[in-house]
């Protein structure tokens, strides 16, 4: 895939414009959206991260176009994770709905940032060396392995980074407005939405360590690995008020995830085989019997796993709603009936002193 230097400005300052024109357009006068509002950008957003696939496809064959979507599910699907994560940081810090696309829309430009980052270093490492397959390989299965297994219970507001944080920052004890700092009796202060921020922050550091390796496992293409990933956080802040209620339905994201990331690790070390050029490894030559996934199969694979890991947790909690309803209406009969066994007692007890009189 040729992509040009102009290509790349024209494709970054593009981004910046749109996160530009969002933060002007919807974040600067601190609101709630709306359902429908959030609805309508999600669609745009996500209509104009299929319509750049198509045009990957068209321009440069339907290999990278493959390579391309394949990498943008991957992405939303990590991004939506990240958003439950951004929920809990959110909640723990009781930020005002208000203010929450502030927060949002920092914490997803500082996620941009990072990642454009770590894909640089990728690229720069893939290009210099194919041993480091392997290591992307073994680091996917490890974090799948984390993914599938760890109770995901922790809220990273009482991590130990945010504690060292408190411990070394003067905080205020309420939110000013939106304001990030304020200056209090000629003393410098920061606000709990600084402290979001810095907690979002090091979230979107903590996934750009699970994320640039896993596209990278789909595609050499760094610019498909910008371009995904710049259309998978676009239109996240939307996503967020508009599936708020649906994430923690989502019962089954986890799983799914670490089946993605366990897929694509070992994509990626059948990939390291077939390139291997470690002296210790069959004697530095390739591994013919190693398989290459081909794109098709990737892409196939992780549209059906996020479809089955949707639909499962949606028919479980389904099933659990119903659950619940019924021990109600259990509870609730018990009650009746035991209020009509305690009328009838008393009724029987009263017509006893009755007689006796």
């Amino acid at each position: 895939m040729n992509v040009t230097p102009l290509v790349w400005i024209i494709t970054i300052a593009v981004t910046i414009a749109f996160f530009v024109y969002e933060f002007f357009a919807h974040v600067r006068k601190p609101h709630e959206p709306t359902i429908g509002e959030s609805a309508r950008w999600s669609a745009f957003y996500i209509a104009l991260a299929l319509l750049f696939g198509v045009g990957i496809g068209v321009v440069s064959g339907w290999d990278f176009g493959g390579e391309y979507f394949a990498g943008y599910l991957t992405e939303k699907a990590l991004s939506i994770d990240n958003l439950f994560v951004f929920l809990l940081v959110m909640a723990g810090f009781a930020v005002p709905k208000a203010y929450q696309q502030k927060v949002l829309m920092i914490g997803i430009v500082i996620a941009l940032i990072l990642r454009g980052a770590f894909i640089a270093v990728g690229a720069t490492l893939i290009e210099n060396f194919s041993w480091i397959f392997y290591l992307f390989g073994a680091l996917l299965l490890f974090l799948a392995w984390r993914q599938a297994f760890s109770d995901h219970e922790d809220n990273p507001v009482d991590g130990r980074f945010m504690r060292f944080v408190r411990r070394h920052l003067r905080v205020t004890d309420e939110y000013r407005g939106d304001r990030l700092t304020v200056r209090e009796g000629g003393v410098l202060f920061v606000t709990p939405m600084m402290l979001t921020i810095i907690a979002i922050g090091f979230v979107d550091l903590i996934f750009a360590v699970d994320s640039i390796p896993a596209i990278y496992g789909l595609t050499n293409e760094a610019y498909i690995v910008f371009t995904a990933n710049a259309f998978a956080l676009m239109g996240l802040r939307q996503l967020f008020f508009l599936i708020g209620g649906l994430l923690e339905r989502l019962v089954y994201l986890a799983q799914g995830l670490a089946v993605i990331l366990a897929f694509i690790g070992v994509k990626l070390v059948f990939h390291a085989l077939h390139v291997n050029e470690l002296p210790f490894v069959n004697g530095g030559r390739h591994v013919e019997w190693a398989p290459e996934i081909p794109i098709w199969f990737s892409l196939l694979f992780i549209g059906a796993t996020i479809a089955v890991a949707t639909v499962a947790s949606l028919i479980k909690t389904r099933r659990d709603a119903r659950g619940l309803d019924a021990q109600v209406e259990e509870v609730r009969g018990e009650g009746v009936e035991g209020e009509i066994r305690y009328d009838d007692e008393a009724a029987r007890a009263t017509d006893r002193g009755r007689s006796t009189d």
